[in-house]
Protein backbone atom coordinates (compact mmCIF):
# COMPACT_ATOMS: atom_id res chain seq x y z
CA UNK A 1 0.00 0.00 0.00
CA UNK A 2 1.12 3.54 -1.11
CA UNK A 3 1.62 6.22 1.77
CA UNK A 4 -0.70 8.94 1.72
CA UNK A 5 -0.09 11.88 4.10
CA UNK A 6 -3.40 14.11 3.72
CA UNK A 7 -3.22 17.26 5.67
CA UNK A 8 -6.18 19.75 6.29
CA UNK A 9 -9.31 20.06 7.71
CA UNK A 10 -12.27 18.03 9.61
CA UNK A 11 -15.42 19.68 9.49
CA UNK A 12 -18.74 18.27 10.71
CA UNK A 13 -21.39 18.54 8.25
CA UNK A 14 -25.30 19.32 8.87
CA UNK A 15 -26.67 18.90 5.67
CA UNK A 16 -30.56 19.56 4.55
CA UNK A 17 -31.81 19.18 1.08
CA UNK A 18 -34.17 21.42 -0.35
CA UNK A 19 -36.00 21.73 -3.22
CA UNK A 20 -33.91 24.68 -3.92
CA UNK A 21 -31.13 27.08 -2.26
CA UNK A 22 -32.59 29.86 -0.72
CA UNK A 23 -31.85 33.40 -1.85
CA UNK A 24 -30.32 35.87 0.31
CA UNK A 25 -32.87 36.74 3.18
CA UNK A 26 -34.86 33.59 2.04
CA UNK A 27 -36.58 30.55 4.18
CA UNK A 28 -36.51 27.32 2.46
CA UNK A 29 -38.85 24.34 3.71
CA UNK A 30 -36.86 21.26 3.23
CA UNK A 31 -36.80 17.96 3.53
CA UNK A 32 -34.06 14.92 4.91
CA UNK A 33 -31.74 16.28 7.47
CA UNK A 34 -28.34 14.60 7.63
CA UNK A 35 -25.01 15.09 10.21
CA UNK A 36 -21.96 13.74 8.78
CA UNK A 37 -18.25 13.74 9.01
CA UNK A 38 -16.94 16.13 6.45
CA UNK A 39 -14.24 18.55 6.36
CA UNK A 40 -12.35 18.82 2.41
CA UNK A 41 -8.65 17.24 4.24
CA UNK A 42 -11.30 14.45 6.05
CA UNK A 43 -13.22 13.91 2.69
CA UNK A 44 -10.09 13.49 1.13
CA UNK A 45 -8.09 10.91 3.20
CA UNK A 46 -11.08 8.99 3.70
CA UNK A 47 -11.41 8.49 -0.23
CA UNK A 48 -7.89 8.01 -0.24
CA UNK A 49 -8.15 4.85 1.63
CA UNK A 50 -10.99 3.83 0.59
CA UNK A 51 -9.23 3.69 -2.65
CA UNK A 52 -6.56 1.68 -0.98
CA UNK A 53 -4.18 4.07 0.15
CA UNK A 54 -2.24 3.76 3.23
CA UNK A 55 -3.17 7.35 4.93
CA UNK A 56 -2.08 9.26 7.79
CA UNK A 57 -4.13 12.54 8.34
CA UNK A 58 -2.84 15.35 9.91
CA UNK A 59 -5.34 17.89 11.25
CA UNK A 60 -6.87 18.98 14.84
CA UNK A 61 -10.05 18.91 16.26
CA UNK A 62 -12.05 20.01 19.18
CA UNK A 63 -12.05 18.42 22.29
CA UNK A 64 -15.98 17.66 21.66
CA UNK A 65 -18.45 15.19 20.71
CA UNK A 66 -17.91 16.26 16.71
CA UNK A 67 -14.52 15.53 17.70
CA UNK A 68 -14.74 12.49 18.95
CA UNK A 69 -17.10 11.10 16.02
CA UNK A 70 -14.53 11.93 13.52
CA UNK A 71 -11.93 10.23 14.85
CA UNK A 72 -13.55 7.33 15.19
CA UNK A 73 -15.45 7.38 11.71
CA UNK A 74 -11.83 7.79 10.15
CA UNK A 75 -10.69 5.00 12.19
CA UNK A 76 -12.95 2.75 10.54
CA UNK A 77 -11.65 3.72 7.69
CA UNK A 78 -8.46 2.30 8.39
CA UNK A 79 -6.78 5.66 8.83
CA UNK A 80 -3.96 6.60 10.96
CA UNK A 81 -5.02 9.67 13.66
CA UNK A 82 -1.92 9.41 15.33
CA UNK A 83 -1.58 13.22 14.10
CA UNK A 84 -4.47 14.48 14.52
CA UNK A 85 -4.42 16.68 17.67
CA UNK A 86 -7.14 17.40 19.86
CA UNK A 87 -7.94 21.09 20.48
CA UNK A 88 -9.19 22.05 23.85
CA UNK A 89 -9.33 25.63 22.99
CA UNK A 90 -11.38 25.76 19.96
CA UNK A 91 -14.57 23.87 18.92
CA UNK A 92 -14.66 21.41 15.92
CA UNK A 93 -15.29 23.03 13.01
CA UNK A 94 -18.78 22.91 11.54
CA UNK A 95 -19.88 23.29 7.93
CA UNK A 96 -24.16 24.22 7.11
CA UNK A 97 -24.41 22.54 3.50
CA UNK A 98 -27.97 22.80 1.53
CA UNK A 99 -28.41 20.32 -1.36
CA UNK A 100 -31.20 21.00 -3.92
CA UNK A 101 -33.22 18.78 -6.04
CA UNK A 102 -30.70 19.03 -8.49
CA UNK A 103 -27.92 18.03 -6.61
CA UNK A 104 -25.93 21.24 -6.06
CA UNK A 105 -25.05 22.89 -2.61
CA UNK A 106 -24.34 26.02 -0.64
CA UNK A 107 -22.03 25.25 2.41
CA UNK A 108 -20.89 27.94 4.84
CA UNK A 109 -18.03 26.72 7.19
CA UNK A 110 -17.07 27.77 10.99
CA UNK A 111 -13.34 26.61 10.84
CA UNK A 112 -12.95 26.39 14.10
CA UNK A 113 -9.84 24.07 15.30
CA UNK A 114 -9.28 23.74 11.80
CA UNK A 115 -7.58 27.25 11.78
CA UNK A 116 -5.39 26.48 14.83
CA UNK A 117 -2.99 23.85 12.55
CA UNK A 118 0.60 25.61 13.05
CA UNK A 119 3.94 24.57 12.84
CA UNK A 120 4.07 22.23 15.59
CA UNK A 121 1.22 19.94 14.34
CA UNK A 122 3.41 19.91 11.02
CA UNK A 123 6.43 19.20 12.86
CA UNK A 124 5.10 15.87 14.83
CA UNK A 125 4.54 14.63 11.71
CA UNK A 126 6.98 15.37 9.46
CA UNK A 127 9.19 11.69 9.42
CA UNK A 128 5.54 10.91 8.09
CA UNK A 129 5.31 13.45 5.46
CA UNK A 130 8.99 12.82 4.57
CA UNK A 131 8.27 8.80 4.12
CA UNK A 132 4.88 9.55 1.99
CA UNK A 133 4.54 8.75 -1.57
CA UNK A 134 2.11 11.84 -2.24
CA UNK A 135 1.43 14.26 0.67
CA UNK A 136 -2.31 16.18 -0.28
CA UNK A 137 -3.28 19.11 0.73
CA UNK A 138 -6.05 21.87 0.62
CA UNK A 139 -6.87 25.45 2.50
CA UNK A 140 -9.55 24.96 4.95
CA UNK A 141 -6.23 25.08 7.22
CA UNK A 142 -3.67 28.60 7.74
CA UNK A 143 -1.66 28.56 4.48
CA UNK A 144 0.92 29.02 6.29
CA UNK A 145 1.14 25.50 7.85
CA UNK A 146 0.30 24.30 4.40
CA UNK A 147 3.24 26.20 2.66
CA UNK A 148 5.71 24.77 5.84
CA UNK A 149 4.08 21.06 4.67
CA UNK A 150 5.59 21.63 1.20
CA UNK A 151 8.74 22.58 2.40
CA UNK A 152 9.63 19.78 3.87
CA UNK A 153 7.81 17.11 1.52
CA UNK A 154 9.43 19.27 -1.63
CA UNK A 155 13.01 18.54 0.51
CA UNK A 156 12.37 14.98 0.91
CA UNK A 157 11.38 14.77 -2.92
CA UNK A 158 7.51 14.04 -1.96
CA UNK A 159 5.25 14.91 -4.79
CA UNK A 160 2.99 17.47 -3.51
CA UNK A 161 -0.92 17.97 -4.91
CA UNK A 162 -2.63 20.89 -3.70
CA UNK A 163 -6.51 21.56 -3.91
CA UNK A 164 -6.72 25.07 -3.82
CA UNK A 165 -10.04 24.80 -2.31
CA UNK A 166 -11.49 27.34 -0.77
CA UNK A 167 -10.56 29.78 -3.23
CA UNK A 168 -7.77 31.89 -1.68
CA UNK A 169 -7.65 35.29 -1.09
CA UNK A 170 -4.86 36.36 -1.40
CA UNK A 171 -2.20 35.09 -4.27
CA UNK A 172 -0.18 32.04 -2.98
CA UNK A 173 3.73 32.59 -2.29
CA UNK A 174 5.67 31.72 -5.26
CA UNK A 175 7.79 29.29 -2.60
CA UNK A 176 4.40 27.50 -2.56
CA UNK A 177 3.42 27.39 -5.97
CA UNK A 178 7.20 26.06 -7.03
CA UNK A 179 6.88 22.85 -4.74
CA UNK A 180 3.55 21.52 -6.11
CA UNK A 181 3.73 18.84 -8.35
CA UNK A 182 -0.02 19.08 -8.87
CA UNK A 183 -2.47 21.60 -8.37
CA UNK A 184 -6.27 20.22 -8.42
CA UNK A 185 -8.54 24.12 -8.90
CA UNK A 186 -11.89 23.67 -9.96
CA UNK A 187 -13.60 26.41 -12.35
CA UNK A 188 -13.58 29.15 -9.92
CA UNK A 189 -10.66 28.48 -8.08
CA UNK A 190 -8.80 28.34 -11.16
CA UNK A 191 -10.11 31.39 -12.07
CA UNK A 192 -9.54 33.42 -8.68
CA UNK A 193 -5.79 32.01 -9.18
CA UNK A 194 -5.02 32.76 -12.56
CA UNK A 195 -7.34 35.90 -13.49
CA UNK A 196 -9.16 33.97 -16.50
CA UNK A 197 -12.66 32.89 -16.17
CA UNK A 198 -13.17 29.67 -16.59
CA UNK A 199 -16.68 29.45 -19.31
CA UNK A 200 -15.62 26.60 -22.11
CA UNK A 201 -12.65 24.32 -22.79
CA UNK A 202 -10.18 27.08 -24.29
CA UNK A 203 -10.79 29.29 -20.82
CA UNK A 204 -10.06 26.63 -19.45
CA UNK A 205 -6.51 26.05 -21.24
CA UNK A 206 -5.76 29.56 -20.66
CA UNK A 207 -6.11 29.37 -16.99
CA UNK A 208 -3.97 26.11 -16.56
CA UNK A 209 -1.19 27.97 -18.64
CA UNK A 210 -1.38 30.82 -16.67
CA UNK A 211 -1.48 28.28 -13.51
CA UNK A 212 1.35 26.22 -14.59
CA UNK A 213 3.67 29.73 -15.85
CA UNK A 214 3.51 30.75 -12.32
CA UNK A 215 5.24 27.45 -11.37
CA UNK A 216 3.08 24.61 -10.69
CA UNK A 217 4.46 21.25 -13.10
CA UNK A 218 1.13 20.00 -13.64
CA UNK A 219 -2.57 21.60 -13.56
CA UNK A 220 -5.76 19.27 -13.32
CA UNK A 221 -8.70 21.75 -14.00
CA UNK A 222 -11.80 20.16 -12.37
CA UNK A 223 -15.14 20.21 -14.66
CA UNK A 224 -18.11 18.97 -13.02
CA UNK A 225 -19.98 17.21 -15.66
CA UNK A 226 -17.36 18.31 -18.36
CA UNK A 227 -14.35 15.88 -16.39
CA UNK A 228 -11.39 17.28 -16.11
CA UNK A 229 -8.42 19.05 -17.94
CA UNK A 230 -5.04 18.13 -17.28
CA UNK A 231 -1.84 20.17 -18.35
CA UNK A 232 1.58 19.15 -17.96
CA UNK A 233 3.38 21.91 -19.30
CA UNK A 234 3.61 20.10 -22.81
CA UNK A 235 0.21 18.90 -23.52
CA UNK A 236 -3.32 19.50 -22.91
CA UNK A 237 -5.61 15.83 -22.37
CA UNK A 238 -9.82 16.38 -22.04
CA UNK A 239 -10.77 13.88 -19.27
CA UNK A 240 -14.26 13.16 -19.79
CA UNK A 241 -17.16 12.53 -17.41
CA UNK A 242 -19.00 9.97 -17.63
CA UNK A 243 -22.65 10.68 -16.84
CA UNK A 244 -24.59 9.74 -14.33
CA UNK A 245 -27.85 11.23 -12.33
CA UNK A 246 -26.31 13.55 -9.60
CA UNK A 247 -28.31 13.69 -6.47
CA UNK A 248 -25.87 15.38 -3.88
CA UNK A 249 -22.08 17.10 -5.45
CA UNK A 250 -21.28 17.53 -1.95
CA UNK A 251 -17.78 16.35 -2.04
CA UNK A 252 -17.28 15.36 -5.56
CA UNK A 253 -13.93 17.37 -5.86
CA UNK A 254 -12.62 15.57 -2.50
CA UNK A 255 -13.10 12.06 -3.62
CA UNK A 256 -11.65 13.25 -6.75
CA UNK A 257 -8.29 14.68 -5.22
CA UNK A 258 -8.37 11.74 -2.77
CA UNK A 259 -8.64 8.96 -5.55
CA UNK A 260 -5.47 10.88 -7.84
CA UNK A 261 -3.20 11.04 -4.56
CA UNK A 262 -3.05 7.43 -4.74
CA UNK A 263 -3.39 6.91 -8.50
CA UNK A 264 -0.26 8.84 -8.72
CA UNK A 265 1.60 7.15 -5.76
CA UNK A 266 0.94 4.08 -7.75
CA UNK A 267 2.62 5.39 -10.52
CA UNK A 268 -0.03 5.76 -12.62
CA UNK A 269 0.39 8.78 -15.39
CA UNK A 270 -1.67 11.86 -14.36
CA UNK A 271 -4.11 11.63 -17.39
CA UNK A 272 -4.69 7.76 -15.88
CA UNK A 273 -5.53 8.84 -12.10
CA UNK A 274 -7.57 11.51 -13.62
CA UNK A 275 -9.78 9.15 -15.66
CA UNK A 276 -9.93 6.83 -12.24
CA UNK A 277 -10.53 10.16 -10.27
CA UNK A 278 -13.43 11.28 -12.15
CA UNK A 279 -14.85 7.88 -11.99
CA UNK A 280 -15.07 7.90 -8.76
CA UNK A 281 -16.24 11.20 -8.58
CA UNK A 282 -19.23 10.19 -10.53
CA UNK A 283 -20.21 7.36 -8.12
CA UNK A 284 -19.95 9.36 -4.87
CA UNK A 285 -22.45 12.14 -6.45
CA UNK A 286 -25.26 9.31 -7.21
CA UNK A 287 -25.07 8.97 -3.00
CA UNK A 288 -26.55 11.31 -0.72
CA UNK A 289 -23.95 12.11 2.13
CA UNK A 290 -19.94 13.48 2.16
CA UNK A 291 -17.55 10.42 3.45
CA UNK A 292 -20.56 8.12 3.00
CA UNK A 293 -20.42 9.31 -0.35
CA UNK A 294 -16.47 7.83 -1.19
CA UNK A 295 -16.56 4.48 -3.05
CA UNK A 296 -14.41 1.75 -2.40
CA UNK A 297 -11.42 0.49 -5.66
CA UNK A 298 -13.65 -2.51 -5.88
CA UNK A 299 -17.11 -0.54 -6.32
CA UNK A 300 -14.79 2.32 -8.91
CA UNK A 301 -13.06 -1.33 -10.87
CA UNK A 302 -16.94 -2.44 -11.22
CA UNK A 303 -18.47 1.39 -12.53
CA UNK A 304 -15.16 0.78 -14.89
CA UNK A 305 -16.01 -2.63 -16.16
CA UNK A 306 -19.67 -1.41 -16.39
CA UNK A 307 -18.90 2.08 -18.63
CA UNK A 308 -16.82 -0.08 -20.62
Amino acid sequence: MKRIVVIGSSNTDMVVKAPRLPAAGETVLGGEFMMNAGGKGANQAVAAARYGGRVSFVARVGDDMFGRQTLAAMRGDGIDTSYVAVDRVHASGVALISVNAEGENSIVVASGANMALGRGDIDRAAGEIRAADVVLMQLEVPVAAVEYAAEIAAEAGVPVILNPAPAPAEPLGTELLSRLEVMTPNRSEAARISGVEVTDMASARRAAEAIHAMGVRNVVITLGGDGSLVYDGARFEHVEAVRVEAVDTTAAGDTFNGVLAVCMAEGRTLVEAARAAGAAAAISVTRMGVQTAAPTRAEVEAFYRKEV
